[in-house]
């Protein structure tokens, strides 16, 4: 294989590794707070890039990404206090069935308000026409910005959840809802900021990718699939290793179509989240308290 093919090929698997790698993040600051798994986060990331979408036309797009961010936030919030709340007594499996339902009638809302029309975001920096050469392989400058606000927003999660009280308060709810009331802290507050910044986070990765991969109301089933093999493959709850995680899918899925047609590679997922449930369930760098995905 020529080195510029394959190099092309590491490009391919870095754009949708970051893309998974966001996504799987947001399951990870759900999961921290709550011990939940949100089946409704490839949503949040769709609605983002629609928002986004449908604002670009009319607004300047820092602004349109600005609001799409902060609208998709406040709708995570509702989604929570509305939705999930009232079932949060009955047990995590009540909450998870419950996500699985919202992100059907997310999906089935967004149809109503954006139709079956493929949308897409203007580019950042440059346009589609515009290509950066390395290495004998061309890219979009769009690359810089969705690998760059990975890094950061990794960066920031991993500050937030080690070094602040509130992170660390998230934390404690998760690993014990009552200690952590005990201890003054309110849970039900926990829990709905943890859904405004895990539905902002799904926004900024649905408006980073959406100039390269475009946007459609039936995006998020698939996002979210990639997003839970991720961070169950790196360990619920870790979003440093997500990111490992999301580039590993990423290139897998990239150089799979060297030995497969391109229309099977969404096949490369399914198997590394089978394997992954069936011989380590607490993924490659999970704890033990994240094994009992296995459960589910």
């Amino acid at each position: 294989m020529p080195p510029e093919l394959v190099f092309q090929y590491v490009i391919s698997g870095l754009i949708y590794g970051s893309i998974y790698a966001a996504v799987a993040i947001g399951f990870n600051i759900i999961y921290n707070a709550t011990g939940i798994i949100n089946f409704a986060q490839g949503e949040f990331a769709m609605i983002g890039g629609m928002i986004a979408s449908s604002l670009s036309g009319r607004f300047p797009l820092v602004l349109a990404v600005l609001a799409a961010v902060v609208l998709t936030s406040l709708s995570g919030a509702a989604v929570e206090r509305i939705f999930l709340r009232p079932v949060a007594r009955g047990g995590v499996l009540k909450m998870i069935i419950t996500t699985i339902g919202l992100s059907i009638v997310i999906r089935e809302a967004a149809l109503l308000v954006w139709g079956e029309s493929v949308r897409t975001v203007p580019f950042f920096s440059g346009n589609e026409v515009s290509s950066v050469s390395f290495l004998g392989a061309n890219f979009s400058p769009q690359v810089f910005w969705i690998v760059g606000l990975t890094a950061l927003v990794v960066a920031g999660l991993t500050l937030f959840f080690r070094f602040t009280l509130m992170g660390k308060a998230m934390r404690g709810c998760s690993a014990n809802r009552e200690g952590a009331s005990l201890c003054g802290i309110d849970p039900d507050r926990m829990v709905t900021i943890a859904f405004t910044l895990s539905a902002g986070i799904g926004a900024i990765a649905g408006c980073v990718v959406a100039p390269l991969t475009q946007t459609h109301y039936a995006i998020g089933s698939g996002l979210a699939i990639k997003g839970f093999t991720v961070a169950a493959f790196g360990g619920l709850g870790n979003s440093v290793a997500a990111v490992v995680s999301g580039l590993f899918l990423g290139m897998l899925e990239s150089f799979s179509i060297v030995i497969v047609p391109e229309a099977y590679k969404d096949v490369v997922s399914i198997c590394v989240l089978l394997l992954v449930l069936f011989v380590k369930p607490s993924g490659l760098f999970g704890s033990r308290a994240a094994g009992a995905l296995k459960d589910f």
